[in-house]
């Protein structure tokens, strides 16, 4: 599988709330919502293609819708939050990675994996790690102690 990872990013809370709160997606819609005027034009014409649901995420792609269910098996508490997709003509992971620092607060890194044929991975790879980076900074931007 190819790995696209995001820079790592300070989030001002601790990490079990943050798994928490990354457990169940609706939270995250609510809270984008209301924080609009803070995300940048770009990253929020991406999330207006984005659904958010109690345990999954549906993104448009070139590919078609693609539903990323929450991964209960592969999911850590408090140390990584794992989606899988459930239909999708390629097997794909977005995993949430969190370490929990002394000052109660996370940083945390966002991972696309993705299996990719070789000729496909050359046309995407631009997107698909500018998409890894633009999640990691929205995640950093999301107060989780108010949600």
């Amino acid at each position: 599988m190819e790995s696209f990872k995001s820079n790592p990013h300070a989030i001002a809370c601790d990490a079990a709330t943050v798994y928490t709160k990354l457990t169940n997606p609706s939270l995250i819609k609510g809270l984008i919502e209301a924080h609009a005027d803070r995300i940048d034009d770009a990253a929020r014409q991406h999330l207006d293609t984005v659904k958010f649901t109690e345990d999954a995420i549906a993104i448009q792609s070139p590919m078609g819708e693609v539903v990323l269910a929450l991964d209960h098996e592969n999911s850590v508490e408090g140390q990584r939050v794992v989606y899988t997709a459930s239909q999708s003509p390629v097997p794909i992971n977005m995993v949430i990675n969190l370490e929990a620092q002394p000052d109660a607060t996370t940083m945390s890194t966002a991972e696309l994996q993705l299996q990719l044929p070789f000729f496909l991975r050359k046309m995407v790879e631009g997107q698909l790690q500018e998409g890894a980076n633009r999640f990691g900074e929205l995640l950093s931007l999301i107060p989780f102690d108010r949600l």
